[in-house]
């Protein structure tokens, strides 16, 4: 059996607020494998969002752990955890976060100049994936010039950049249209097939989930199986 590519073991959280203490997440059990397709849904405050957070080690867990490729992300320093995050993980949100300033090929290829590759080559990825999600013509164009669909798709490309093991993401599609949602639940499944890429997803899209290998509901701060139809 292949080795989960992100779980985390009796992982909890809470927040204290005076002499109260929120209890978000309560030891959670999650192992997700290689190419699997994961859907994480659940009620607004339920803690998904934190939960995605500490699972791309951008937030630090009360208790437990978070093992991404088989390390403990919170073991790290700040330099290793950066370091993993880059090569092992990609983030897409509801929001697509580019650059206003750069090309869509020179915000895709940002991962790889962070990582310090070859310029061109860092050009040359990012160019290849835009191709593979359809963005060919609109390499130079800047985030102010493309559509919302498209700027998602350049965020999607981003998270791929640098081959990551599991892809992370914050509602895809929750500040899409329908019918540009439906093209970019395509487009996921597409890529996840194509380089067998895991893809957690939080997600309020029903029809999202349903095309995943399997849903999770977050309620009382535990996760529980949904059976698909």
């Amino acid at each position: 059996m292949n080795k989960p590519v992100l779980e985390c073991r009796q992982l909890s959280k809470h927040f204290t607020q005076g002499e109260q203490r929120l209890q978000v997440l309560d030891c959670l059990e999650l192992a997700v494998a290689p190419g699997e397709k994961l859907a994480i849904i659940g009620v607004s405050g339920s803690g998904k969002t934190t939960l995605l957070n500490l699972l791309g080690g951008i937030d630090t867990p009360s208790t437990g752990q978070v093992l991404v490729r088989g390390q403990d992300i919170n073991a790290l320093n700040p330099a290793q955890q950066d370091a993993l995050r880059n090569q092992a993980l990609g983030f897409v949100y509801q929001f697509h976060h580019l650059l206003g300033e750069f090309t869509a090929q020179e915000n895709v290829a940002m991962p790889l100049i962070i990582a310090r590759r070859p310029y061109r080559e860092c050009l040359d990825r990012a160019g290849a994936l835009l191709e593979e999600v359809g963005l060919k013509e609109r390499l130079t164009h800047k985030p102010a010039q493309l559509s919302g669909g498209e700027r998602q798709r350049v965020a999607i490309a981003r998270a791929l950049v640098n081959a990551p093991a599991c892809v992370l993401m914050d509602e895809p599609t929750g500040n899409l249209d329908r019918h540009t949602a439906l093209a970019i639940h395509t487009l996921i499944l597409r890529l996840n097939e194509q380089f067998n890429t895991s893809f957690i997803l939080v997600t309020h899209d029903n029809a999202l989930a349903q095309r995943m290998d399997r849903t999770l509901v977050l309620r009382d701060g535990r996760l529980q199986a949904l059976e698909q139809p």
